[in-house]
This record gives C-alpha cells, sequence and structure tokens, in this order.
C-alpha cells in the first residue's frame, strides 16, 4: 500500500494550509469505514474524508458525494453530538507513523471552552477513529479493540490513548548517511532492498523504495555504496521537501502511486491526486464486485443447465436400448405356443429371428407369467419411444439455453460500466430468474411507461475509411441494432459460431471496398471470444438478410447470403 507514513505526511501539511481555523459542520458516516467531516474554512466549504478499510485506509479532501443512511449509526451520532461547531486548531502528526491527530476547541452544551481530539490511524486492519476528551481520555471509537481480541492496546471508552509502539526506527531521527548505510547493510543477504527498508523504517513503503530503485536505475541486486548514499538522498528529500507530487506507478502485483519530486506545487495537488485515484479504484472494484456477484448467479444457472443436458445423455442412452426390449417381446410372443404359461422362470433362451435364429436369452420376471413379461418389454419399449422424441426436443432446447447463457458471460465479460451490467442482469432475470416477478407486474394494470429506445441506444461507434460502425454492447442493444436501426442497405457482421457482438457499417448506400470490409470484420473479431485467435472467421450480409426466429433469446438471429472472410481481431481506434 503506498499510502504510508511520507504521504500522510505530505497530505497533513496540506491540510494545514487550508483547514486550520475551519469549523466543522456537518459529520456523516457512509459506511462503517468510512467518516466525512463537512469543514467550513477560507469561506468555502470542504469535505475530509477518512477511509479505515484496511485495503484503502486513507485520509485527504474529496469532492465524491456519498450517499448519507437514513439512520446514522452511533459512532456518527456520538461525532455530531461532540464535534460539530468546533474549529480546527491544528493537525499533528508523530514522525513517520500514519497516525494523524485534529486538535478541535470550542464551547461544549455548558458553554465552557473545551479542547477535543479526533486520532486517525491507518494501520490496515487495525486502523480506527478514535475521538479524545481534553484529558486524553477516549470518548469513543469507530472500533472497540482490546486485549483479549488480539489488539496490544484497549481503544475503549474511558480508557486513556495509548499511541500504538513500534520496533521500527523512525527515518527522520537518523542523523546521516553511514547510519543509514550500516543499519541496512547488515541484512543484505536476507531480503530484498525494499523489504529491508520499509521492515526497518516506519512509515516507508515497498513500493516508494522499488519507484526509487527505478527512478535512478539502479539495480538492488548489485547496489555500490554511492547507490545507497542516492537511495538515501532521495529519501531524504522527498519527505523534508513541499516540493512533492503524487504520481502513478505499476509494479508486477498492482497499480498504485508514489511520491515524486516536482518543481511547482498546488496547494492541495496531493489530496487532489489521491482523491482522483481512489474515486477510480473505488469504481474498478465496485464494478469487479458487481460483475463477479451477477456472473455467481449466472455461472450457478449455467451449472443447472448444464447438469440437466448430462442428465439428458444418460437419459438418450437408456433410449438407445429400446429396440432390444421390443425384440424381447416380439420373441416371447412369437414363442407363447411353445412357453408353459404356468411356469415363472428368470429367462428364456430363444432362436432370434432377427439374427439368422441365433439363440439369445432374455431376463425375465419370476413373479410374472411370459405373456405378462412380454407385455412388460413392450410397455417400456414404447415409454422409451415416446421418452427418446420429447428428451431431444428438450435437449436441443437445452443447448439454445446454454448457448445464450454462454453469450451474456461472454458480455459480462467485456463490460465497462455499472449500467451495462444492470441492462445484462436485467436480461438475464427477465430470462431466468423473473418468472414469477413478470407474472405479478402483469396483474398491475398500470402499465409503466414506454422507454425511449434512442434514449438508452448507446453502441460503441467507430470510423473506418470515413464510414460509421457500430458495435453492440449486450444481446438486447444487438437485437435493437441488427433489427430497427441498420438499414436494409447497411452491412452486418458477426464472427461465425462463436460469441461476440453484432456489428453494423452503415453503407449510405455506397459500395464499400473490400478492404473496408475486412477492416470491420477484424473489429467484429475483436468483440468476440476469438479475440485473442490470430485467424477468425466473419460472416456479412445485408441488414435485410438478418431475421429473429419466434420466441428467440435476445441476441439470437439467423441471417443467409452471406459470405466469409477469415481475419485477424483488431481494435480499431475511435
Amino acid at each position: 500500500m503506498a499510502f504510508d507514513g511520507i504521504v500522510t505526511k505530505h497530505v497533513v501539511e496540506e491540510l494545514s494550509n487550508c483547514l486550520i481555523g475551519g469549523k466543522i459542520n456537518k459529520v456523516y458516516q457512509p459506511n462503517k469505514n468510512e467518516v466525512l467531516f463537512e469543514i467550513y474554512a477560507n469561506q468555502k466549504h470542504s469535505i475530509l474524508l477518512v477511509n479505515i478499510d484496511a485495503s484503502v485506509c486513507r485520509v485527504h479532501l474529496t469532492s465524491l458525494q456519498k450517499p448519507n443512511p437514513l439512520t446514522p449509526p452511533n459512532f456518527c451520532m456520538l461525532l455530531r453530538k461532540h464535534v460539530i461547531g468546533m474549529r480546527i486548531q491544528s493537525f499533528k502528526t508523530y514522525g513517520l507513523e500514519r497516525i494523524v491527530r485534529i486538535v478541535l476547541d470550542g464551547y461544549d452544551e455548558l458553554n465552557d471552552f473545551v479542547t477535543k481530539e479526533i486520532v486517525i490511524e491507518l494501520m490496515g486492519k487495525h486502523s480506527n477513529v478514535i475521538l479524545l476528551n481534553q484529558s486524553g481520555m477516549i470518548i469513543d471509537s469507530a472500533r472497540h479493540l482490546d486485549q483479549y481480541s488480539g489488539s496490544t492496546r484497549d481503544i475503549l471508552p474511558a480508557r486513556p490513548y495509548v499511541l500504538p509502539t513500534t520496533t521500527k526506527v523512525n527515518f527522520l531521527e537518523v542523523e546521516n548517511f553511514e547510519e543509514f548505510y550500516n543499519m541496512v547493510t547488515p541484512f543484505l543477504l536476507e531480503s530484498s532492498m525494499d523489504t529491508i527498508i520499509s521492515s526497518h523504517f516506519n512509515g516507508i513503503s515497498r513500493l516508494l523504495i522499488q519507484s526509487l530503485l527505478s527512478l535512478h536505475h539502479i539495480e538492488p541486486s548489485s547496489m555500490l555504496k554511492e547507490d545507497y548514499r542516492t537511495l538515501y538522498h532521495s529519501l531524504e528529500q522527498l519527505i523534508s521537501s513541499s516540493l512533492v507530487h503524487c504520481i502513478p506507478f505499476s509494479n508486477q502485483e498492482k497499480e498504485d502511486f508514489v511520491l515524486a519530486k516536482t518543481d511547482t506545487k498546488s496547494p492541495l495537488a496531493i489530496n487532489v491526486f489521491l482523491d482522483d485515484f481512489y474515486k477510480e479504484k473505488e469504481a474498478t472494484n465496485e464494478l469487479i464486485s458487481y460483475r463477479n456477484s451477477v456472473l455467481k448467479l449466472i455461472l450457478n444457472e449455467l451449472k443447472k443447465y448444464t447438469k440437466r443436458l448430462a442428465n439428458m445423455n444418460q437419459k438418450l442412452e437408456e433410449c438407445h436400448s429400446k429396440e432390444q426390449y421390443r425384440i424381447y417381446g416380439e420373441l416371447i410372443t412369437a414363442n407363447l405356443y411353445q412357453i408353459d404359461q404356468n411356469t415363472n422362470v428368470s429367462s428364456l433362451t430363444l432362436p432370434n429371428y432377427y439374427e439368422d435364429n441365433q439363440l439369445i436369452t432374455i431376463p425375465m420376471d419370476k413373479s410374472l407369467s411370459p405373456s405378462l413379461n412380454a407385455k412388460k418389454f413392450f410397455k417400456k419399449y414404447n415409454k422409451l419411444k415416446n421418452a427418446c422424441e420429447i428428451v431431444n426436443k428438450q435437449k436441443e432446447d437445452t443447448i439454445h439455453e446454454i448457448d445464450y447463457i454462454e453469450s451474456i458471460i461472454y458480455e459480462l465479460e467485456t463490460v465497462k460500466s455499472i449500467s451495462d451490467i444492470d441492462v445484462i442482469y436485467t436480461e438475464f432475470s427477465e430470462s431466468f430468474l423473473g418468472k414469477s416477478l413478470l407474472s405479478s407486474k402483469k396483474q398491475n394494470k398500470k402499465k409503466p411507461a414506454k422507454k425511449d429506445k434512442e434514449e438508452d441506444f448507446s453502441p460503441l461507434s467507430y470510423i473506418i475509411d470515413g464510414y460509421t460502425v457500430l458495435v453492440g454492447k449486450n444481446n438486447k442493444q444487438n437485437d435493437y441494432l441488427s433489427l430497427k436501426y441498420a438499414h436494409s442497405n447497411d452491412l452486418w457482421f458477426h464472427t461465425k459460431d462463436i460469441h461476440g457482438s453484432h456489428v453494423i457499417l452503415k453503407t449510405n448506400g455506397e459500395e464499400i471496398p473490400q478492404e473496408t470490409i475486412n477492416k470491420c470484420a477484424s473489429l467484429c473479431a475483436f468483440y468476440s471470444k476469438a479475440k485473442n485467435s490470430s485467424n477468425v472467421a466473419v460472416d456479412y450480409t445485408f441488414a435485410r438478410y438478418v431475421k429473429k426466429p419466434s420466441n428467440a433469446k435476445p441476441g439470437m438471429v439467423i441471417y443467409t447470403n452471406f459470405q466469409t472472410v477469415n481475419v485477424q481481431p483488431y481494435n480499431h481506434e475511435l
């Protein structure tokens, strides 16, 4: 996590420059891990966000509007009681620890002048927001911790607040390079440089060390003493200088950010960067979480249909033996004249006139007479014969359902926004989950107003050789694009026997060059499950030859008079 002690120090410096003397007007707690303080300072309203989620713990100014719950949590109500109306006296940090103390002063309900503190501890899973009175006693905290729950301190109401202890060295207390060098070098054989520094000095992340090594082109496995000196002075400058800003940085594990030197500095550069960075990160995480939850529902449905298909295949295997039961019945019936009807046997050996009168052993039910055994075989034959016809039809329908579900899964893999997932989930619900919901809606006499399809219609749009090319993002959009939006002379593209988007080339009544057709086909191949292949077959035809069968699922069409080209998938520029 790159929100280390150095970032915390610089964030607090920016906050001190713009919020000192500010008045806390409102307090919100959108969820258990976030607290928002609305502060009026320097003739404008600012929102200070505190997040104590283990994976994204942080503090910075934000412009993001969070939904306010109708019933505020108890801790939020307590904060409102104690801090609304108070002014910010100062921000404090402890070296490079990820601890921020906001000192407040103001008047209490008895009109006495008092000071209070909000302590923000950003320590992964141990992160917390703690409210202290002027005696340093804990009024309350977002999370209650004690030694029985594995904490080294008691974070409980009416207990004195104690700073967390650490065995790490404060980098600010290192007097010179030689002392730093002597601390680091004894551990070179034990671990990598980024791990050594982050584990011995508090507030310095591994990612920051990796970025500095990369910036100065230092090879960690063969560092000279001058390389250590360069690293030391770089850290020293980042900590002490005010001319720093955040930049994105990628490593093998994830996308994150680090601090870097700059020549110019706006007053809230780091806070603004963090706000934008975490907005995008939260949006991405929300998209992934929502997509995975919808995908789980769809995969469960796919699992049911796959299991159903396996059972049908097993049933059809049994149906293959139906002719054997017919033959058994016919042979017994043909030889009844010479079989003793009063003798029940476990098997009969009779000549099979279907195979040159070769002898065949027929298993019999000892509790039944030979004639009743023959009837039983005929009954089983007719039952399997009827079942075979029904199961074959059910199997065909099940295969179509599986094919349709797989097309929805493909759509989910390519979504770019929450709204795209909403459309896919609605489509899936109507087809598989919403039968009872739909039937209940039918009982409601008031019909909902029709949606303007043009308003919801937002396919991907490309310009290829001067022609507009549209790509559907989901099954419903594919239907509307191919069957209603496209003109009869527009060209329609789809990958051959592979799930993918419908692609429309607006011809404007002109004859399209083959080179342009091939480019559109390569774009169609890119928006399909075969996007990672090197050679993909793509069918194309005029839109007038694309039809939708009766009762077909969304996105399912048939087409005629088509031609096929083999292309390499390629994503043409927007």
